[in-house]
């Protein structure tokens, strides 16, 4: 895909977040490459989708997983969660925290500066079922140091925000405390979910992630993320 398409088809995606009436603030690309979706104008009201953004199916991840550029990961000096600026606000007082909790959760109430007093949430790494926001997480389904060290490294600041917040692809998700402490910044090929029934949709968010943002993949990280995709039914 040529740099203008891709640049293209993610102002589509982000425009098209659930149907979100934006802000007068146009959505605008950022000016360096194109493995960063467009910064998005702040929306007015909350998102509609439920759980995590559906990613391409397994056909279609295999052919990303076909495309990724393989190559040994060197642990790349530098890197801070402080480089990839989150949470940042998504609209009023909400921010992406927030936003996803509301998403994922059942029955979720928040307060007036958009903190979820109560609600469960489904864990879907674990199998757990929690009442208190307090216990969940929000994961970056590709880690931040992970991304880091697979090309994020040489990207600018608005880059790494733009990931660390981006609520249009499979990349944010809540999940149990205890399963993102285990996940930490691990790559499939040192972590899955315990759930092998939510390996299917494991391995094509990760993927996904990974092809729209252009970043490599390890071999061992591609063998893993090849074997969770033999767990689809397709």
């Amino acid at each position: 895909m040529t740099r203008h398409l891709r640049r293209t088809a993610l102002l589509t995606a982000v425009s098209a977040l659930a149907g979100l009436a934006l802000t007068a603030a146009p959505t605008t690309a950022t000016a360096a490459g194109p493995h960063t979706p467009a910064r998005q104008a702040l929306p007015d009201q909350a998102p509609s989708l439920r759980e995590l953004p559906e990613p391409p199916d397994a056909v279609k991840a295999r052919e990303l997983l076909a495309d990724l550029v393989v190559a040994d990961e060197d642990d790349v000096p530098g890197y801070s969660r402080s480089k990839f600026p989150h949470w940042v606000t998504q609209y009023g007082t909400c921010d992406t925290r927030e936003v996803t909790l509301q998403r994922d959760g059942q029955g979720v109430v928040q307060d007036d500066q958009c903190r979820a007093v109560s609600g469960t949430w489904y864990s879907e790494y674990d199998g757990l079922t929690i009442d208190s926001a307090s216990r969940i997480d929000i994961d970056h389904v590709v880690p931040l140091k992970e991304a880091w060290r697979s090309g994020a490294s040489e990207w600018s600041t608005p880059e790494r925000r733009a990931f660390a917040n981006d609520l249009v692809h499979s990349q944010l998700i809540a999940v149990s405390y205890s399963s993102n402490r285990k996940k930490g910044d691990k790559d499939p090929g040192n972590w899955k979910p315990s759930l092998q029934s939510y390996w299917c949709t494991y391995s094509r968010a990760w993927i996904s992630v990974k092809a729209t943002y252009q970043l490599t993949a390890n071999p061992a990280e591609a063998a893993a993320l090849s074997e969770m995709l033999d767990t689809c039914d397709v």
